[in-house]
Formats: C-alpha cells, sequence, structure tokens
C-alpha cells in the first residue's frame, strides 16, 4: 500500500486531500494540532492511518515528531505540507505577521528540511506544497501572507533544482490554490471559491501525473496570467 504523509489534516486542503489520498489506496499519516479533528477523520478513512498531533510553529519539536511518524509509517513516498495561516492585516498588527511567519516560512522549513533529508536517503518520491495564487505579488491587504506563499514556492523551486543537480527522481510540485472555500478563505461570496473536494481532487489528479506545478481551480491560470502582466500602476489600484 502507498503511503503519504498530510501537514495540515485537520481542516481545510489538506483535509480533503487526506479523504482523497485514501480514497485511491493511500495509507495516510495525519498530522496538525488539532488532535480532536484528526481523530475524526481518521475514523472516516476507509484506509489504515496514523495520527501525530504537530505544531509546526514549535520548530525543533515537530522536527522529531515528524521524524517519528514517519518512522511509524515505514516508507512513505508522499508527503503534502498544507499547515497554513493568513490574515487580512492592512493595519499590520505584528501579532498576525508574526503569526503567518511562524507557520508559513518558519515552521515550513523545519518540516520541509526532514521531508528532505528523508527523500534524499529514499532515493525518490514527492512532496507537494499548498502555496498560493498570492505568491505571484505583494499587496497592502496581507503582506505577510503573500510574502510567505511566495518564500514557499521560491523555495520549492530551490528543491527542484536541488534534486534535478543530484540526480534523485524527487518530484516537487508547488500547487497555488485561488479562493478555496475553508475556514481562511473569510467572508461571504468569495471571487471564484472552489470547494475544499474539488481542490483536493485536482491536486490529487496533479500529484498522479507528477506535475511540477498546478493553479487550482485550473480556470486561476488566468488571473495568474493578468496578476503577472499587470504593470504596477494599474495592480496598486486593486
Amino acid at each position: 500500500m502507498k503511503k503519504a504523509i498530510v501537514i495540515g489534516a485537520s481542516s481545510g486542503i489538506g483535509r480533503a486531500l487526506a479523504q482523497v489520498l485514501s480514497e485511491n489506496g493511500y495509507s495516510v499519516g495525519l498530522a496538525g494540532r488539532r488532535e480532536n479533528l484528526l481523530h475524526e477523520l481518521t475514523r472516516e478513512l476507509p484506509t489504515p492511518s496514523v495520527v501525530k498531533v504537530i505544531d509546526v510553529t514549535k520548530t525543533n519539536e515537530a522536527r522529531q515528531l515528524l521524524r517519528e511518524l514517519i518512522a511509524e509509517m515505514g516508507d512513505v513516498e508522499l508527503f503534502v505540507l498544507s499547515a497554513g495561516v493568513g490574515f487580512v492585516n492592512p493595519t499590520l498588527d505584528w501579532a498576525k505577521e508574526r503569526d503567518t511567519i511562524d507557520v508559513n516560512v518558519s515552521g515550513f522549513t523545519a518540516t520541509v528540511n526532514v521531508i528532505v533529508d528523508y527523500l534524499e536517503s529514499r532515493g525518490s518520491g514527492q512532496i507537494v506544497s499548498i502555496s498560493s495564487i498570492a505568491a505571484l505579488r505583494g499587496h497592502r491587504a496581507a503582506p505577510a501572507y503573500n510574502a510567505s506563499k511566495a518564500f514557499m514556492s521560491n523555495y520549492m523551486e530551490a528543491l527542484r533544482n536541488r534534486f534535478h543537480e543530484r540526480g534523485l527522481p524527487v518530484v516537487v510540485t508547488d500547487v497555488q490554490p485561488g479562493f478555496v472555500d475553508t475556514a481562511m478563505a473569510k467572508g461571504e461570496g468569495v471571487f471564484w471559491a472552489a470547494p475544499a473536494e474539488k481542490a483536493a481532487r485536482q491536486i490529487f489528479s496533479a500529484i498522479r501525473k507528477r506535475k511540477e506545478h498546478l493553479y487550482v481551480t485550473k480556470r486561476w491560470r488566468l488571473i495568474a496570467w493578468i496578476m503577472k502582466a499587470a504593470p504596477d500602476w494599474l495592480y496598486h489600484r486593486f
């Protein structure tokens, strides 16, 4: 049976993707902060799962717990990094900026480094990171969020380059969703918000095809093109 670990499996895209992976025959390691939600999820999955409570902001502890989870599962070939936070923060409230950096930058880097070490010793595998279309440009409403997602996407590109230089068949998949109907996409009537299950199924399709990049849902490719092409004077109006 194939094995995968989803970090950030207690809710949102991570939870939905864990369900899709299990439906497709994967044994899934479920990592996240909220133990009750992880155990609730494991009862819903058709394949065996292992729960490990991990708070990625406690970086040293998180790294050790992730190593333990890998050892408990044995021969894990797929890792999904879906832990993330984000705030609309035009006032630059430091607590919100700090929390975003702690999870999306420090926590991400601490855990992905453990994964890289493991997959390099294993010799193959796949890393999937749930970034955001917000990675494409900075925005005044959420400076730390956009910047942290840009960090993630850039870091994933660096890892892809690293594995290529070492001649290792490790696939690095950078997923950049638009709005997905999760707790992070706050507010009613959010533009083009996709159900988490739909997003998860598109991500799983990209995993099977061993793609290196994906916009979710696919129509967000148009928005990405507009964002990247827009001159500063136009972009700053939005």
